[in-house]
């Protein structure tokens, strides 16, 4: 069996401790010596840019990525325009975080045309690239489970994303391969081999049977039936070796002590990562 992965990879991505602050997260990386961290914007909000700056220059962690950009599609210009505001925000606050990478979940379609909407998507990513680039901010499109097509991205495949992304220098747009949202697709493996190079971020957690919930269902690694160190293995075949994201979403989880769920994190991290 190949190797798990080194602990210098592995970042908590705060939505897995929902309950904690910016700076409880972060005190909780630093006791489990866990080196990364990947920080939702709602968490930035409570405390400021500059507090969330200094917190995290404190500790000596580094910031994987920022949580969410996009979300492009409305169902007029003036809105569509003010998601981009809002996204030159996000880019704002990663490079200001010191991170590289933007995470965008490109939102669902205001009406029923989603054609439509997957165009918006395209269109927003096109505007914003400027921006991003003179922000030293790349954009990574990660898309999610057919489920959340109706209320989360209408970017529901890898392909899809590899479109989009392919346009563009790898410097500008990227991918990120969440295991939860594309580990059922028979075409993965490919895809993610045709995304060498434009792989921006990796994200375990796992698919539990049956599902809890559609939006807090992810499960531990090593509790469902994704075949997680084969998808890691892809990604690096493909050239992905930066940080290895634990993105649960789970009110089980959430309810659990924190640093508790950073413990068991670490362990099956390396014993299915």
């Amino acid at each position: 069996m190949t190797q798990a992965p080194s602990l210098d990879r592995l970042s908590l991505n705060q939505i897995t401790t929902d309950r904690w602050s910016l700076q409880e997260a972060v005190d909780g990386c630093v006791r489990a010596e866990i080196p990364w961290i990947s920080v939702w914007r709602h968490k930035i909000a409570e405390v400021g840019l500059k507090e969330s700056k200094r917190i995290i220059a404190d500790s000596g962690l580094h910031v994987s990525s920022i949580c969410r950009g996009g979300m492009f599609p409305a169902a007029t210009a003036s809105e569509r325009e003010e998601r981009i505001d809002d996204n030159r925000r996000a880019i704002e606050e990663a490079a200001e975080l010191g991170t590289d990478v933007l995470v965008l979940v490109c939102g669902p379609a205001p009406d029923r045309d989603i054609a439509g909407a997957r165009q918006m998507v395209a269109d927003g990513i096109e505007q914003l690239i400027p921006f991003a680039e003179s922000h030293g901010v790349k954009l990574g499109i990660e898309p999610l489970h057919p489920m959340y097509a109706a209320d989360r991205s209408v970017i529901n495949t890898l392909q899809q994303a590899n479109d989009m992304a392919e346009v563009y220098e790898a410097h500008q747009v990227g991918v990120v391969v969440d295991v939860f949202h594309v580990w059922w697709d028979p075409y993965v493996y490919q895809e993610i081999q045709r995304a060498s190079g434009h792989i921006l971020g990796f994200h375990v957690s796992d698919w539990i049977v049956p599902v809890p919930d559609l939006f807090k269902g992810r499960g531990m690694m090593g509790d469902g039936v994704i075949e997680l160190r084969k998808l890691r293995n892809a990604v690096e075949a493909a050239g992905y070796q930066g940080p290895i994201e634990v993105e649960i979403i789970n009110q089980a989880i959430w309810d659990q002590p924190g640093d508790d769920v950073l413990a068991l994190m670490k362990e099956r991290y390396k014993e299915h990562v």
